[in-house]
């Protein structure tokens, strides 16, 4: 259904409500948390979908338009965008809705991206945090990109705390081509690769 955002209608998939309350608490979470590096090739439901990507960097106050995650003067430079089987998406924040970019699986060209780390192909879903960093550097300078790379980070641990509380694993993965990359998900310029998390079910 489409939906409205910032005034301009767009082909958009709204996503299901996040849900504010969980069974596990934090601590069980940091607890729990692993990298895993072994998945079975099963798709995610889209309530968990939805679920993660509210932790990685969903609205959590409308009013003052502050997301889940800490950013420098709430500048917000991180764009995400999701990987699963069924096609390439790009996360609307404020509408809490998936854009599609491709209909194409990308996720084996992502683990080509990252030197053959496999896994990436494998999991049900690879969310990749990108960074505009003009967003910040306009204002902190050459500082703002340490400011970004650090909001990169307390987005990434969100998502992995949230996976463990949906009974899923994941791992953090730096290690790729950013122009590679920055290809397979057809990136606007200015808009860079920072981090791959794949996320799913342990073999």
């Amino acid at each position: 259904m489409p939906i409205h955002a910032g005034g301009e209608e767009m082909k958009a998939m709204r996503l299901p409500e996040p849900r504010l309350k969980g069974g596990l608490s934090v601590e069980e979470a940091i607890q729990k948390r692993r990298s895993v590096r072994n998945y079975l090739s099963k798709d995610l439901p889209l309530e968990d979908i939805s679920q993660l990507l509210w932790a990685c960097q969903g609205v959590t106050d409308r009013k003052r338009a502050l997301r889940a995650s800490p950013s420098a003067g709430a500048l917000y430079p991180l764009e995400i965008y999701l990987a699963k089987r069924d096609g390439l998406y790009h996360y609307i924040v404020d509408a809490h809705a998936l854009d599609r970019v491709s209909d194409k699986d990308v996720r084996q060209a992502l683990a080509d991206a990252a030197f053959g780390q496999q896994f990436v192909a494998e999991a049900g879903i690879d969310i990749i945090v990108c960074a505009v960093y003009e967003r910040i550097t306009s204002k902190y300078g050459e500082r703002g990109i340490r400011y970004t790379d650090m909001e990169a980070g307390h987005a990434a641990e969100n998502v992995f705390l949230q996976a463990v509380a949906l009974g899923l694993d994941s791992v953090a993965v730096g290690a790729f081509g950013d122009a590679v990359v920055a290809k397979v998900l057809g990136l606007p310029a200015g808009v860079k690769p920072l981090y791959i998390l794949p996320v799913g079910y342990k073999k």
